[in-house]
């Protein structure tokens, strides 16, 4: 169990209509660079260390993404022992990060988490989980209300708001266990969708200290994965102009398939499969 004594969060059956989304102006920051371990361990990584560096949920475009089963795996390998978890992620599966702040906080040892870049949304959630939250300079921790799409009629509409009263109710638990504060004052951060810097969440509970040590190193330019940057950045260009993580996801196959169909490009950029100059247009295109 949790060294601090952390509660349970209460677990939800996911709505079958609902599709989960990450912020679309943190999805924009954090597409921009990618981190060194996205290529491969990163220098501070141990055999006791687990990385969360991608959306949480399963990411339909590098094929990975924080998943309960990926740390759930990661935590049977690692036993009885003390972990680091290292966080840089946009947030996403709400049902996910819930899932993984408990696992996490059921974990026997001592867990600390190190913001590098980005806690947002869902991943704020699972960085509660740690015993000892360490912040390096230049990160931030964002909460908001629960987020996401819901498709169907007015009595879906109905059921889902009320649905959703319960999720922030979970999240706003989840926070105040954490932090100490009073719930009117998480809401009120809740509602405004805060942006905390190191400073201001170690003033309001949500990190221990302000860690001049921690880094968020830029991958070397041989190890970028360049196409799967152009598809993260227009994915977020496209969040950005308000389409939903689904339209997003049929636009975006829709524009790849194209280019490798299209007889009429040249062989290598039609083999490739992607025209990453031709999604950086359509990137500069949505920002106008």
């Amino acid at each position: 169990m949790s060294l601090r004594k952390l509660p349970e969060a209460r677990n939800f059956v996911r709505p079958q209509n609902y599709q989960w989304d990450a912020p679309s102006d943190v999805l924009a920051k954090w597409a921009q660079t990618p981190l060194a371990a996205a290529a491969g361990a990163s220098d501070g990584d141990t055999d006791t260390t687990i990385s969360m560096f991608e959306v949480i949920g399963e990411d339909a475009w590098s094929g990975g993404g924080v998943t309960t089963n990926r740390i759930s795996a990661a935590l049977r390998s690692i036993g009885n022992r003390n972990i680091t978890v290292r966080i840089n992620s946009p947030g996403g599966d709400m049902f996910e990060g819930i899932a993984i702040y408990n696992l996490l906080r059921a974990h026997p040892a001592k867990v600390t988490v190190e913001v590098l870049g980005w806690a947002a949304s869902a991943a704020s959630i699972i960085a509660m989980a740690g015993d000892d939250i360490r912040m390096g300079p230049g990160s931030f921790l964002m909460v908001h209300n629960a987020w996401g799409v819901v498709i169907g009629n007015r009595h879906d509409m109905r059921e889902a708001a009320t649905l959703f009263d319960q999720f922030d109710a979970a999240i706003a638990g989840i926070y105040q266990a954490r932090t100490g504060m009073k719930r009117a004052g998480i809401e009120k951060l809740m509602d405004a969708e805060t942006f905390m810097g190191p400073s201001e969440a170690v003033k309001n509970g949500f990190a221990d200290v302000v860690a001049d040590d921690l880094s968020a190193d830029a991958c070397d330019a041989k190890n970028i994965d360049r196409g799967l940057m152009a598809r993260r950045q227009t994915e977020a260009a496209l969040a950005g102009a308000g389409f939903s993580r689904t339209i997003r996801s049929e636009m975006l196959s829709e524009l790849i398939g194209s280019a490798a169909r299209d007889a009429s490009q040249p062989s290598a950029p039609r083999d490739a499969g992607i025209d990453e100059a031709a999604l950086q247009r359509l990137i500069d295109i949505l920002r106008l």
